[in-house]
């Protein structure tokens, strides 16, 4: 089995206007799946949607904010109506709780964490009559690295690792596959690394210069890996967190 027997695979993806989203959104498009996407903006969706549909895609969009459960029902209802049900889900999205406050825990909890668990639960009953179900979790490699500044974020991203491990386990015999991406540093325009680039200019190029590989990674990185994942090729594979990071989360 190969990525290319993805079909037209309906899939959906929670933060697809932009960035990684909309990159793992056109990744999907390239092999004709159809695509229900959502975030809190419907400017960007909107813009994704022509882009997207320019290709030939078939596109859904709906505004959704995902701290808020009536509005995750809606948007899985509305996108499986559309595609004809659902077969892949990525939840993308992120509270970007970057402080200590109260607010930037809740957000992580609202959203990195508890968006992914009510999306899932909604869209079981369609994975169940699906013939190649996948579920992907987008991570990050702050969930086993240590970084300063992000705890709330670090530790909502520990807390989905989890998740999808004990998530695949229950799901296993369903044949139902579980799996999470886990990012490293990624720049795209307007992302936090293209603004930390002219507002933090000293420790954009200290993590730059850390990496491995020789700087940060781009969002069809991250795609390629979560198309992987999510395809017939990677059919055993199951409770895996993949970092995508060029080398970042190695020891040093």
């Amino acid at each position: 089995m190969t990525v290319h027997q993805l079909g037209d695979a309906r899939v959906l993806i929670a933060g697809g206007s932009r960035g990684i989203g909309l990159a793992i959104a056109t990744a999907f498009a390239r092999h004709g799946a159809r695509l229900g996407l959502c975030a809190r903006g419907i400017d960007g969706l909107q813009r994704a949607r022509d882009t997207l549909q320019a290709g030939g895609a078939q596109v859904h969009v709906q505004a959704c904010d995902l701290a808020d459960p009536a509005q995750i029902q809606a948007w899985v209802e509305a996108a499986a109506t559309a595609l004809g049900g659902i077969d892949i889900v990525v939840n993308n999205a992120s509270g970007f709780g970057h402080g200590n406050d109260d607010a930037s825990w809740q957000a992580g909890f609202d959203i990195d964490l508890m968006a992914a668990v009510r999306t899932n639960r909604l869209a079981l009953p369609y994975l169940r009559r699906s013939a190649l179900p996948a579920i992907l979790n987008v991570s990050s490699i702050n969930a086993r690295v240590p970084t300063p500044r992000a705890t709330a974020y670090s530790t909502a991203k520990a807390a989905l690792d989890y998740y999808t491990v004990t998530l695949a386990t229950e799901l296993a015999r369903e044949r139902i596959r579980v799996n999470a991406i886990a990012p490293g540093s990624i720049v795209f325009p307007g992302g936090l690394w293209d603004q930390r680039r002219t507002s933090e200019p000293a420790l954009y190029a200290s993590v730059r210069d850390r990496i491995p590989f020789g700087g940060f990674g781009d969002p069809a990185d991250v795609a390629a890996a979560a198309v992987f994942l999510c395809s017939p090729a990677a059919r055993w594979i199951t409770g895996q967190v993949l970092a995508v990071d060029g080398g970042q989360s190695l020891p040093a």
